[in-house]
């Protein structure tokens, strides 16, 4: 059983903190906030036998194995360092780092420690997302050409949203994005190549809209679109020679009964005769997946097992990189100082 303790009581670490309590490999062992009363109301709220003031305090602790980090981002760096030379495991929340710089120490930091560090895509451990890789590898749409994706929400609370704020590495790319880089490097198999950005600037200064094209050396070609002002169907598209994939829910997942298709399109006219001569394909297949827990429940046992018991993790660190470098440069092209 591996005890976790979280620093910071906002509403991801609500989410996972819940998740944790489905968990059959992780248990929550303590609570950090800035202040007693957010700690202790946050570990009334799940049930946390310590809360504490103060992360260092937790770190302090030797009843906790690893911690979750859910701090701004420009907070990971510091905190996620110092877990790992407290002799704790860390599962930070994405994006890793500010900036592939940070990301790059973070990652020193816990080869020194001999300590496990995983960037938090809860996605990535969650089963629809390894049944839709198996089914692109199998060749169930044949050779991937394109991948595209989306993920975007509308927020009406600006004023001390963490989001918002260019001082603590905030804006669309950074916040939602990145789950679109790391769901294409995912699917690619590889790092992307080359890319290309374009959005638009909130007064704040970060990035509220963005779109972006990624080039594999495979000469796979991927563009998503990602935003926090604006309204979008939120799927994932994987696009090979002999059908596609729709994935209608790829970045949360529910318990049960996840789903993707697999689908075909009629051939073009000029292609029938042809067509005509192969075995005839269903044009839509729709396939179940069920995890059977919480998507952050999947996470927690998920990081356990790289833990307890050398799994690979379902985040590794070159994808990390790859994600975070891509960040850095898309950020760039729109005028954000990394």
């Amino acid at each position: 059983m591996l005890n976790f303790g979280i620093i910071g009581t906002g509403n991801i670490a609500r989410q996972f903190a819940f998740g944790v309590s489905q968990s059959s490999r992780c248990r929550l062992a303590g609570v950090a906030s800035r202040t007693a009363e957010s700690a202790a109301g946050f570990a009334a709220s799940y049930k946390i036998p310590v809360a504490l003031a103060g992360y260092d305090a937790l770190l302090a602790r030797a009843d906790i194995d690893a911690v979750y980090i859910s701090l701004p981002n420009t907070m990971h760096h510091e905190w996620t360092i110092k877990a790992l030379r407290a002799g704790k495991h860390v599962l930070c929340e994405k994006p890793l780092g500010a900036n592939a710089r940070e990301a790059a120490e973070m990652f020193a930091a816990a080869r020194e420690s001999r300590r496990v560090l995983v960037e938090a895509f809860m996605y990535r451990a969650h089963p629809l997302t390894h049944a839709v890789v198996a089914a692109v590898r199998s060749g169930a749409i044949g050779q991937v050409k394109l991948i595209r994706s989306s993920f975007c929400y509308c927020s009406r609370k600006i004023d001390g949203n963490i989001r918002f704020a260019p001082e603590l590495a905030g804006g669309s790319l950074m916040d939602i994005g990145c789950y679109c880089i790391s769901f294409s490097h995912l699917i690619a198999g590889e790092a992307p190549c080359s890319c290309q950005a374009a959005g638009h600037l909130h007064p704040s200064g970060v990035d509220d809209v963005a779109t972006a094209t990624l080039a594999f050396p495979s000469g796979i070609v991927a563009s998503f679109t990602c935003g926090m002002t604006v309204h979008a169907d939120n799927s994932a598209y994987v696009c090979g020679d002999e059908g596609y994939i729709e994935i209608p829910v790829p970045w949360k997942p529910p318990a049960q009964d996840a789903v993707f298709h697999i689908c075909r399109n009629t051939p073009p006219r000029q292609d029938a005769p042809q067509a005509a001569t192969a075995p005839a394909a269903p044009p839509r297949e729709t396939r179940t997946v069920s995890a059977g827990k919480d998507l952050y429940a999947v996470e927690a046992d998920a990081f356990a097992a790289v833990v307890l018991d050398g799994a690979a993790s379902f985040m590794p660190e070159d994808h990390t990189m790859a994600t975070m470098r891509t960040l850095d440069e898309l950020r760039l092209q729109l005028g954000i100082r990394v």
